[in-house]
């Protein structure tokens, strides 16, 4: 089944006669990394990203995690999902998701995204399908990132008000280690795993629908979305060396001032064994 079939057999229910064909999008973050390497789960159609004809639909599959799920039966995606599990490291519980509706529209220059409506493509051909799906599992993976990145603020706003209402550091070194851990761990993942910058592989080979793709990272914003995680990963780390810096220079002092006291201490014992001698 090609292209312009797989449309006509996923929207011969439409209630309206006159409807446009539209294809139910799902993109499925599963963890923090998927393995596709011998995967047989339908006819291939893209080696990168892996993206196979499963059923009626198209399954597409990243490396970093997400699966985007195109035209697929409900039923049809618990028995995908399940079957890509054994191959997922780092499960997520629950998983980070998002739905999009695609539509077909009349031709080329009227391919639009229209705020919080369907995607409108000329056609379902499998290369724009690649582009959707790519810009939806980046978007994806982005949210689960900012919550990531919101939930290390939540824990890191105590420590710098109390440094500010009391001028006191927390005690918990390890604690602010970890955020600067955490902090890293997603800034490789959206730099290296994910590379939210780069377009899609299939653009080179169809470089005409770089518009297309164009307006799905601003329909998406993907662009501003990084910028905005960079730069709170920026004040993460920052905050996090700034804090585990003062804790070093707290232990430090303390250090040399138990270093003075065994010193006068030991002076002082000195000074009484001589004292004794002379009497």
């Amino acid at each position: 089944m090609n292209a312009d079939q797989l449309a006509v057999s996923l929207t011969s229910t439409s209630p309206k006669p006159d409807a446009a064909p539209t294809l139910r999008i799902r993109a499925v973050m599963l963890g923090e990394r998927i393995n596709p390497s011998g995967l047989e789960i339908g006819a291939p159609v893209s080696s990168t990203p892996a993206a196979f004809r499963v059923h009626a639909g198209l399954a597409v599959i990243f490396r970093y995690g997400v699966v985007v799920l195109i035209g697929l039966l409900p039923s049809e995606e618990k028995v995908l999902i399940d079957s890509l599990k054994s191959r997922v490291t780092g499960e997520l519980s629950p998983y980070e998701e998002e739905i999009a509706q695609a539509q077909l529209c009349k031709d080329e220059s009227t391919e639009v995204i229209q705020p919080g409506g369907p995607i409108c493509l000329a056609k379902f051909s499998d290369d724009r399908l690649l582009i959707v799906a790519d810009a939806l599992a980046k978007s994806t993976s982005l949210a689960r990132d900012e919550r990531r990145v919101a939930a290390v603020f939540d824990v890191i706003e105590p420590f710098a008000r109390e440094l500010a209402e009391h001028g006191r550091t927390p005690r918990r070194r390890k604690a602010i280690l970890q955020l600067i851990g955490n902090a890293l761990l997603v800034q490789q993942r959206v730099a290296g795993r994910v590379a939210v910058a780069e377009k899609p592989d299939v653009l080179w080979e169809k470089p005409e629908l770089d518009r297309l793709y164009a307006r799905l990272e601003d329909e998406y914003e993907l662009k501003e979305r990084l910028d905005t995680l960079e730069r709170k990963l920026t004040a993460v780390s920052e905050t996090a060396n700034a804090l585990s810096d003062i804790i070093d220079t707290q232990r430090s002092l303390r250090l040399e001032i138990a270093v003075v006291v065994l010193i006068v201490i030991e002076v002082a014992i000195g000074c009484f064994q001589i004292l004794s001698g002379t009497h």
